[in-house]
């Protein structure tokens, strides 16, 4: 990681934090980010702006939580094209000022061309390498493409959450320009049995796997793995399957009856209580920088199963099974039941790596320091 060296500052910092739907998160890995380092820069004396994207109609308006300043934008428009707007809305109100803005995610940069032409600093974290991503037809890949570039070329810094991210984005400018901070997590040192019992499971004897039934996460080749014969625990898929869609039946197909589809939950207690009572954390993401949930299964003490690739690698080091396939799932999983001794160990080397990396205030220790670096003075 650089080195940053911090600029000597006397009058209290303003950071502007774009690119979110706000705070408190309700969303995603980015909306927990901003809350994070929003509150941790309030309590060390920083005055925070978060841009808040409203669904409905109506004028510009601000409040506080929690010492964070928020502007709420209301937009009409549902879905990609309402986003496109509330960035541009929240780009045009933060260039009014000439405080520091932290953009988070790149999927409008080309915005940014206002905050250059203007002179006001404006770091951002570039996230993964969306236009890589099966999803997206050609129309959004080329959307994406263009915006990678222009934030490469429009971020005063960029940040990049997995070294490679940053490997990827020399590809385009100085590495110079790029600091690598991953992402963090809180650490789950107790979470009561209630939530998991109140599923139908017993702590201890089911796997769970979070993501988004798409390819690219290997929901498929989980499932067929598992469901190849009788494991005596249950694995707990996460997220929300629609029979309308050929992928999501086909995963829902493939599952044997220790397969159980319990639907988004998005009650942070549930969640972590589910992390923290699973034998083992299943993560299939093929693509991306540091994710958000595998951190945080790190920051529960999970023993992790993840797919074999370049990004979960760094992230879990030699301390998880990785697989590729659904033949490479079930042999991980038969090399996993039959190891109590194994898995144990892979849980103390999963909270080693989370303490070495991922933990909150290390994080945005880091972060504070690169924000100091590009204030205006």
């Amino acid at each position: 990681m650089n080195e940053i060296t911090p600029t000597r500052v006397t009058a209290q910092p303003h950071l502007r934090i774009l690119g979110t739907r706000g705070v408190p998160a309700a969303h995603g890995g980015f909306e927990t980010f901003a809350e994070f380092l929003a509150l941790y820069l309030v309590e060390r004396g920083w005055t925070v702006t978060v841009y808040c994207q409203e669904d409905g109609t109506g004028p510009v308006y601000e409040d506080h939580w929690q010492g964070v300043r928020r502007v709420h934008i209301p937009v009409a428009a549902p879905g990609p094209k309402g986003t496109i707007i509330f960035d541009w809305r929240a780009t045009l109100h933060a260039a009014r000022s000439r405080d520091l803005c932290l953009t988070l995610g790149y999927n409008t940069a080309v915005f940014c061309a206002l905050f250059r032409l203007k002179g006001i600093p404006n770091l951002i974290n570039m996230d993964g390498i969306e236009w890589s991503r099966m999803k997206w037809g050609p129309l959004a890949k080329t959307w994406f493409w263009l915006n990678d570039w222009a934030g490469c070329w429009l971020g005063n810094h960029l940040i990049a959450d997995h070294p490679q991210i940053k490997v990827h984005l020399s590809s385009r400018v100085s590495s110079q320009k790029i600091t690598t901070i991953p992402y963090g997590a809180e650490a789950v040192k107790a979470a009561p049995t209630a939530p998991v019992e109140a599923l139908g499971l017993v702590p201890g004897q089911f796997m769970t796997v979070i993501a988004r039934p798409e390819p690219e996460n290997s929901l498929l080749e989980i499932v067929q793995g598992f469901s190849r014969q009788k494991r005596g625990m249950t694995l707990v898929v996460l997220g929300n399957y629609r029979d309308t869609e050929a992928y999501h039946r086909a995963v829902k197909s493939a599952a044997s009856q220790e397969v159980r589809f319990v639907g988004a939950i998005y009650d942070k207690s549930v969640v972590q209580a589910l992390r923290f009572h699973s034998a083992a954390y299943v993560h299939g993401h093929q693509v991306g920088g540091t994710n958000p949930s595998l951190v945080e299964a790190l920051g529960a003490g999970n023993a992790v199963i993840a797919h074999d690739n370049r990004f979960n690698r760094w992230v879990l080091g030699e301390g998880a099974l990785y697989f590729d396939g659904a033949d490479g799932f079930a042999a991980c999983l038969e090399k996993f039941v039959s190891a109590p001794d194994q898995q144990k160990r892979m849980r103390e080397q999963g909270q080693q790596r989370f303490t070495e990396d991922f933990t909150w205030p290390h994080v945005l220790g880091q972060y504070e320091r690169l924000l100091k670096s590009y204030l205006p003075t």
